[in-house]
C-alpha cells in the first residue's frame, strides 16, 4: 500500500487534542454502574460517595485530609477563605497560569502580586518570589504548570521565613511528585481540579483541597456548606462549594486507572522527544524540560516553536488539535490593569505566551498519530525556512 505524507489530501487522519471517548469506552460499564448506584440511592449531595472518594484520595496522595469541592477554582477560593485571606492582604503567585489562580485572590478583595516564570519550565521563579514578599503578604501560591512541580523547597523556605502558608495550585498535577513527595502534600494546602480534561477528570466540574492541618480541614468542611457545622446554624460565612455525589462516584471508578494513564502519557512524551530528534527538529522545536527531581504527569505536552500561530494554523489545517496555554499573562489582562504592571515587566512569561503550543498527549494516543503530528510540524517549519 502506498504511503502518503502529511500534506497529501488522501490522508484523512484526524488527531484531536484530547479524546475522552477513548478513555471512556473501556470502562463504560463500570462508570454507568457507579452512576446508576447514585441514582438509585437518590443521594446527590455529599454523602457516602464523596466520603469514600475523600478517603481514597487522601490515602493515594499521602495526606491526612482530602476535602471534595465543586471545582478547582472553588478549591483555591475556599482554601484562601479558610486561611482568612481578604481585603488588604497580598498573595504572591505566577503571572502565567489559568485565570482562576489570580482571579480567586481578587475575588476575596486581596491583591495578587505577580512574579515571572523560570524560562525553562514555565513554573514560578522562587528567587523572584523572595523579592515580591512584603509585610502584607498572606500566602504564596506556586502553580505546578502542565503537570510538573514548581521548585518547592526554596518556596517553602521563603514562606516559612515570612510566616505565611504555601497553597499549592496542583490543578494540572494530580499524581505529580517533587523529590519523591506527592504534590498537594507539601504546602499548607493543595488544590486540585477534576475538570474533564484533567488526568483524573469527572463528568463535569469538581475539585479537591488537601491538607495535613486538622483545624484547617475542619474549617474547609464547614465553609463548603455555607459555614455551618449543622444545618441553619452558621458560625462563619462560607459558600456552596460541595462536590456532587455523581462526580465522586465517577472519580472513584477512574482513580485506580490513574497511575496507568499517567504512565501512558509519560511514554507518549518520551516518544515525542524521540520523534522530534528523528525529524531533525532539535533546535527548532523546544521540547518540555523535565527536572531531574520531579515526576512529570504531562497534563499537557507543551513545546515552543517560532511563529507559533502559523504552526498552529497549519496543524489545524491538517486536522491536528493543539492549544495555547496561555496566550496572555495575568499582568497584561485588562481586568488586572489596576495593578499597574507594564508590558515587558515579566519577559519570560510574555515570551512563553508568544511561543508555547500544547500537543495531543492523552494516554490512548497512538504512535502513528504522534508521528503524524511531528511530520505536520516539520512540514510547517520547513515551509517557513
Amino acid at each position: 500500500m502506498a504511503t502518503t505524507g502529511p500534506g497529501d489530501q488522501a490522508d484523512a487522519r484526524h488527531v484531536p487534542l484530547l479524546d475522552l471517548q477513548a478513555q471512556y469506552t473501556p470502562i463504560r460499564d463500570e462508570l454507568l454502574e457507579a452512576v446508576t448506584r447514585v441514582c438509585d440511592s437518590q443521594r446527590f449531595i455529599l454523602g457516602q460517595e464523596v466520603e469514600g472518594l475523600e478517603r481514597e484520595l487522601a490515602a493515594w496522595l499521602g495526606v491526612r485530609h482530602a476535602v471534595g469541592v465543586s471545582s478547582g477554582t472553588d478549591a483555591l477560593l475556599l482554601a484562601m477563605m479558610a486561611l482568612g485571606i481578604g481585603p488588604g492582604d497580598e498573595v504572591v503567585t505566577s503571572t502565567y497560569s489559568f485565570f482562576a489562580t489570580a482571579g480567586c485572590v481578587a475575588r476575596l478583595g486581596a491583591t495578587p502580586v505577580f512574579v515571572d516564570i523560570d524560562s525553562a519550565t514555565c513554573n514560578i521563579d522562587p528567587e523572584l518570589i523572595a523579592r515580591a514578599v512584603t509585610p502584607r503578604t498572606r500566602a504564596i501560591i506556586p502553580v505546578h504548570l502542565y503537570g510538573q512541580s514548581a521548585d518547592l523547597d526554596p518556596i517553602v523556605e521563603i514562606a516559612a521565613r515570612a510566616g505565611v502558608p504555601v497553597i499549592e495550585d496542583a490543578a494540572q498535577a494530580i499524581g505529580a511528585r517533587y523529590k519523591g513527595r506527592m504534590l498537594g502534600a507539601i504546602g499548607r494546602a493543595g488544590c486540585f481540579s477534576f475538570f474533564p480534561s484533567k488526568n483524573l477528570g469527572a463528568f463535569g466540574d469538581g475539585g479537591l483541597v488537601t491538607t495535613d492541618d486538622d483545624a484547617l480541614a475542619a474549617s474547609l468542611r464547614r465553609m463548603r456548606v455555607h459555614g455551618a457545622d449543622r444545618q441553619y446554624y452558621h458560625e462563619v460565612i462560607g459558600g456552596n462549594f460541595r462536590l456532587d455525589a455523581l462526580q465522586a462516584a465517577v472519580l472513584r471508578v477512574k482513580l485506580p486507572y490513574l497511575a496507568g494513564w499517567t504512565e501512558a502519557r509519560r511514554r507518549n512524551a518520551a516518544r515525542y522527544d524521540a520523534l522530534f530528534e528523528e525529524h531533525g527538529l532539535t533546535g527548532r522545536v523546544t521540547r518540555p524540560v523535565v527536572r531531574a527531581d520531579c515526576y512529570h504527569i504531562f497534563n499537557q505536552y507543551v513545546v515552543r516553536v517560532p511563529d507559533r500561530d502559523a504552526v498552529k494554523a497549519h496543524l489545524e489545517a491538517r486536522h491536528v488539535g493543539s492549544a495555547i496555554y496561555y496566550p496572555v499573562p495575568f499582568h497584561q489582562l485588562g481586568c488586572f490593569a489596576y495593578l499597574g504592571y507594564r508590558p515587558g515587566r515579566f519577559p519570560h512569561a510574555e515570551r512563553a505566551a508568544r511561543e508555547t503550543l500544547a500537543l495531543p498527549i492523552y494516554g490512548e494516543l497512538t504512535a502513528d498519530d504522534q508521528r503524524y503530528v511531528v511530520e505536520v510540524i516539520a512540514e510547517a517549519l520547513n515551509q517557513k525556512a
